[in-house]
Order: structure tokens, then C-alpha cells, then sequence
């Protein structure tokens, strides 16, 4: 685990990702030594490829530290907060709350969800010099050693030290800090991904050009400028503010055709006189109501309803049985709906009318407005917040208008995906998540990420949050304004659709470093001694080690494990692996073990893992060793690894 970790970030280069993706496609341009042949590579490419030797780049002080930044593994565990995730609200909840430095937690991330990712939002730092940013990332490198694996002189590694060491807030810093964040986000990204970065004037311009180093010039779709407010300051001495930018990028640019609304007008009547009468069922996820309110069957103008309906916020409980002189048959409907055509219910006249995907959407402007949207401003996400909190909490959270309409520019119709936010702030993000769910009926499902930012009282734009989570006895971090918000959040959205079956919970999971105390005991640990130093499992906690190694082994962060019990030894179950984390292991356990494999069908582990420090003993690892290898040679031709993780 964090040993393993240490050892291999000692041996991790800049390039290291690079290189690896190079020997997996082009072996043939590795020498025997493993020098890679550049003349040997052009030659592999040279059909129907530019070749340039004068590239445009963006450089600045410390990208190659922070291309190294990005190799390294994450030394944090996930400890999962198990109070709160027991209650009956969060316990099978997919959605994910993660408080800790966001490096760390795409990191994790990167594990289980890599290419699982639809949409990104993110609201960084703006590095306006009043925003409080400074370069901050732990720094553990000497001169010597940025010099060996940047491959840079001693001068450009003094001033990558002093960079990092003096807390700097130039572009550089903010590049560096910016640079690792963004190339791990879009390994996180499905191929048809899209993120939306909010920045205003300060770092646009080299924001775009960082995101066309990551992501590709050609994968650049738009700067949006979003009117963030009604009242521009009228003082200023040059520029009354009244917009910020909003850069989109997807990871592959791709043919799907973003929506910006609703064109009025744009629809066609499904009724006509003279047609066959028909009775016809559609599917409530494919009809919008603008109406509201409890309706029975009964005749109404031209159609009959044969059922029951309640529609809420625009969409019925119920599928929608209609009768009435039809151009289309059932049959046609059915096939319509699969492809994606959306009917529209206006009056309580029930004339349902059609329009198919796509003939009536309007693409956005890059101007995002109430007037032209219905987005509204920072005053807007004030008051969302004040409602909540029923007290002024922030003066400038995004408003959850925003971020719903950017989630539904390219997801429409994918109503199941996850949305992520790194920083994540009041968490205005996975706020407008929940309740686009309940609006839709999608099952989109949000991961955020927050730094745990001590708040000051002493600072006007905090007090009031201080003041909040002292008061309420919760720690007096940024995170918690966050996870108080989306409770409240849920409460609202469930009184207002109680009969809806949403998921308003979340699992809440904290990365932590281990102490140092800790990290003297692991380095300290004799492999070949023969007493299990449980000590270290206390300090980690079993919780924490199975949540870390769950996600770890592609599991995902909302997965749990079944207890397996072999003879009074307790382990951990999921699908294609067996976990050993605690001390104590016997002969019988390894008894009831290989019983277990002969005569229970669906248990069918591939990897058997021990916590490394409560299995010293050799005699113990080497007799689990000696009978799974019996085991995979026996007629059921089992395929088991066996893995001692430290």
C-alpha cells in the first residue's frame, strides 16, 4: 500500500506515461537497453504524416515538475466516514463526496473510473491576487533529485524550489498548479467527455492555451461568456465587469450536437381528424407537460385519457394512455420514442404533439444569459444558498442554473452519467445535479472534491461560514459548508417530490496522509520477522484499508465487500478478489479456504491480497502460497493470484 507507493513514486519520471504508451504501440523502437530510436519512429510514421521541427507550445517554470506531479501515485488512504454512510439515505447511494486535496483525490479516482467521466465543471482559483491563491502542493524533491528525473540543470531546479518553496501566486505557479490537475482530469474523461472550466480575465489566455497542450487545439469547442452579474461595479476605474468565460473542451471532438433549449414552435400535431381512432400508450419519460396537477380519465377536447395521471414539474407519474385519431400506430410510437423523439403536452386539452431529436433543439449562443437562457447570475447563486441556509453563507457561489444548463449541453438524452467537480466550493455542482434529476427523471450521479480549507473568521468572505459550522459543532472547513449544502439540498427536493424514487444521498470519504509516526513504523517494519505488527492496521483502520484497496482494484468508492468467514477468520469478499487485512490467519482458515473453492461454485476469487503487516510470518505466506499453486494445478483449473501488499 503507502510502502509500495513510496518505492515505485521513487522511480517515476516525467515521462514515464509517455514512454510506456510509446513501448506499448511501437516496441520496435526500443533498443535492447530500452533507448528509444527517434529515427526509427519517424520512419514507422512517415505514411500520410506532417513531420514539424517548428512546433507552437505553451512553456513556463515547472511544467516538467508538474508532468512529474502527475505520474506519482497519491500516498493519502480513503477513510470512508462510516457514520454517515450507514444512514439509510446515503448507504446505497452512487453519489460521492470527497474531502481532501483534489491531486490526491483525481488520483484516486483514476483507479475506478478512468474514461467513466461525462461531464467535468470546475471553478478554480482565478489568481486574481485577492482570491487568496498561492502555490501550495507538497514539495519533497531536492535540487539534485528534480535534476535527475526532469533531466534540467541546476539552475532551472533552484528556481523550480524556489517557485514552490515562497508560495508564489505568478502564472507560472498557477500553470504548475493547474497543468497536473487538468492531464489527470481528461484520463478521467469517457471519449465523448466535455469539461467546462470557469476563469475570468486574469488566467483565460493561458488557460486555453495549457487546455490545447492537454486536450488537443482541435478538441477546443467554445468560449462562453457568461453574464455573472445585474450590478457591474460602478466605480471601476476602466471596465464595469460584467462577464466571466467558461472554456469547453471535449476529449474527442465528436458529432453530437449540443442543446441549448427549446425552439418554440418547432413541434408537430401527433392528432388528425379523419385518421383511425387508436389508443396508445407513451412512455412518461418521453412526454413533456407544460401543465401541472392531478388529472382523471376522462374525455378531454379530441382525445380520451384512459388513466390516472399526476404531473409535477412538467413530467407524470405515469405512463400516458391516450385515445384518439392518430397518425401514428403504436408500433410507431414505440420506434419514435427509442429514437429519441420527445413529445409535448401544452394544454389540458391533451393535443399531444412530436418533434424529433434534434429537429427543434437550438444550439447555444456563447453568450449565457437570463435573457437568452434563463441562466442566472451570482446574485441568483446567492439567494439559491441563502434559502438553504436560511442566512447570507458566500457572496459569489455559481448558480445551479448555470451548471445545469453546461450538463445539458452535450447529455440531453444521457440521463445516467456522472458529472464531476474537483473543486467543488459550496458545491453549487452536485446541488444542480440532484435537482435536474428530479426535474427529468435522470439518474446522473456527481462526484465532488473539496480541499478542506480552514476557515477564517477574520476574513469578511468567510465569517458568516464560520460562524455557521462552529454554531452547528461542525468542523470549520470549506468542505462541510459543502456536504451541509447537499443535504439541505436533498431535503427540499424530497419534500417537493415525495413520491419520486431519487437517490439524495451520498457517501462521504476523507484522504488522509498517514502520520509520520505511522511512516516511521512502516519503514522501520522487518519483513522477516516473525510478529505481526498490528499497530499499523490500527493506525490505518481496517475500514480504511478495504475502501482504498476496493478502489484501487477498479471497484469503485461506492462498492462493499461481503465478510467471508473462514473458521473464526474474518475476510473480505468482492468479486474477483479475497481480502486477508487482518492478523491471525491459521491453519484452518486455510483449510475452510480451500473447502470453500471445492464446494461453493460461486465463490470464485482470482486474487487473494494480505495487508502486508499483519502477515509476517513466511511460514504462514509460504503455506498459503504452496496450496493455492495445488489449487490452480488441480482439475478445476482455478487461475489464482496471490499478492502481499505493504
Amino acid at each position: 500500500m503507502i510502502q509500495d507507493i513510496l518505492a515505485n513514486n521513487d522511480n517515476i519520471h516525467s515521462n514515464d506515461k509517455q514512454m510506456a504508451m510509446l513501448k506499448e504501440h511501437f516496441p520496435a523502437c526500443f533498443s535492447k537497453d530500452g533507448a528509444f530510436d527517434i529515427e526509427r519512429f519517424k520512419e514507422e510514421i512517415k505514411d500520410k504524416t506532417d513531420i514539424t521541427a517548428e512546433g507552437y507550445e505553451l512553456k513556463f517554470l515547472g511544467k516538467s515538475y508538474a508532468k512529474l506531479l502527475a505520474s506519482t501515485e497519491t500516498t493519502t488512504v480513503i477513510v470512508p466516514d462510516e457514520e454517515h454512510n450507514q444512514k439509510p439515505e446515503n448507504k446505497n447511494s452512487e453519489n460521492i463526496y470527497i474531502s481532501g486535496d483534489n491531486l490526491d483525490g483525481l488520483k484516486h479516482l483514476l483507479h475506478s473510473y478512468q474514461k467513466k467521466i461525462k461531464c467535468i465543471y470546475i471553478d478554480p482559483p482565478y489568481n486574481t491576487g485577492s482570491d487568496g491563491f498561492v502555490y501550495n502542493d507538497s514539495f519533497n524533491y531536492t535540487s539534485e533529485e528534480l535534476q535527475e528525473k526532469l533531466s534540467i540543470g541546476e539552475k532551472e531546479a533552484q528556481r523550480i524550489l524556489d517557485l514552490t518553496k515562497r508560495g508564489s501566486a505568478s502564472h507560472s505557479a498557477w500553470l504548475m498548479f493547474m497543468y497536473p490537475r487538468l492531464l489527470l482530469a481528461r484520463d478521467l474523461m469517457t471519449d465523448d467527455g466535455v469539461i467546462f472550466i470557469s476563469i475570468d480575465d486574469n488566467e483565460q489566455a493561458n488557460l486555453k492555451l495549457l487546455c490545447d497542450d492537454i486536450f488537443g487545439e482541435e478538441n477546443f469547442i467554445a468560449t462562453y461568456k457568461w453574464n455573472k452579474t445585474s450590478t457591474p461595479p460602478a466605480l471601476s476605474d476602466k471596465v464595469r465587469g460584467k462577464y466571466e468565460y467558461i472554456l469547453c473542451f471535449e476529449k474527442k471532438r465528436n458529432s453530437i450536437k449540443y442543446s441549448g433549449g427549446i425552439i418554440e414552435g418547432g413541434d408537430m400535431p401527433l392528432l388528425n381528424e379523419g385518421n383511425p381512432i387508436k389508443e396508445i400508450k407513451f412512455n412518461k419519460d418521453a412526454v413533456i407537460f407544460k401543465i401541472d396537477g392531478r388529472f382523471q380519465k376522462g374525455k378531454y377536447d379530441r382525445v380520451i385519457l384512459k388513466n390516472d395521471i399526476i404531473i409535477k414539474n412538467g413530467k407524470s407519474d405515469v405512463d400516458i394512455v391516450l385515445e384518439g385519431p392518430f397518425k401514428w400506430s403504436q408500433e410507431t410510437v414505440i420506434n419514435e420514442t427509442n429514437e429519441g423523439t420527445i413529445f409535448f403536452i401544452k394544454t389540458n386539452k391533451f393535443a399531444i404533439r412530436y418533434a424529433r431529436e434534434g429537429e427543434r433543439i437550438k444550439r447555444p449562443s456563447d453568450v449565457i444569459s437570463k435573457v437568452e437562457c434563463e441562466v442566472g447570475t451570482n446574485e441568483d447563486g446567492a439567494k439559491e444558498l441563502n434559502i438553504l441556509f436560511n442566512e447570507r453563507i458566500f457572496e459569489y457561489p455559481k448558480t445551479i442554473s448555470l451548471i445545469s444548463y453546461l450538463i445539458n449541453f452535450n447529455a440531453i438524452t444521457s440521463s445516467d452519467n456522472i458529472v464531476l467537480d474537483f473543486f467543488s466550493g459550496s458545491a453549487s455542482t452536485a446541488h444542480a445535479v440532484l435537482k435536474l434529476n428530479a426535474e427529468d427523471g435522470g439518474n446522473r450521479k456527481f462526484i465532488a472534491v473539496q480541499l478542506p480549507e480552514v476557515l477564517n473568521d477574520r476574513d469578511d468572505s468567510q465569517k458568516n461560514a464560520y460562524n455557521f459550522l462552529k454554531e452547528n459543532k461542525y468542523p470549520t472547513t470549506l468542505d462541510y459548508i459543502g456536504i451541509e449544502r447537499i443535504k439541505r439540498a436533498a431535503a427540499k427536493i424530497k419534500e417537493e417530490n415525495p413520491d419520486k424514487a431519487l437517490d439524495l444521498g451520498f457517501k462521504h470519504f476523507t484522504l488522509q496522509e498517514p502520520e509520520q509516526n505511522t511512516l516511521d513504523k512502516l519503514e522501520r517494519f522487518d519483513k522477516s520477522a516473525l510478529i505481526a505488527d498490528t499497530t499499523v492496521l490500527d493506525d490505518f483502520g481496517a475500514e480504511t484499508v478495504l475502501a482504498t484497496w476496493l478502489n484501487d482494484d477498479g471497484y469503485g468508492l461506492t462498492a462493499t465487500a461481503e465478510e467471508t468467514d473462514l473458521a473464526g477468520y474474518k475476510a473480505y469478499y468482492k468479486d474477483k478478489h479475497l481480502y486477508f487485512i487482518y492478523p491471525g490467519f491459521t491453519q484452518e482458515a486455510l483449510q475452510a479456504l480451500i473447502t470453500r473453492f471445492d464446494t461453493d461454485g460461486s465463490f470464485n476469487p482470482e486474487n487473494i491480497v494480505l495487508f502486508g503487516y499483519s502477515f509476517p510470518d513466511w511460514s504462514v505466506n509460504e503455506m498459503l502460497e504452496k496450496n493455492l499453486k495445488i489449487l490452480n494445478d488441480s482439475e478445476k483449473n482455478l487461475k489464482i493470484n496471490y499478492a502481499v501488499r505493504y
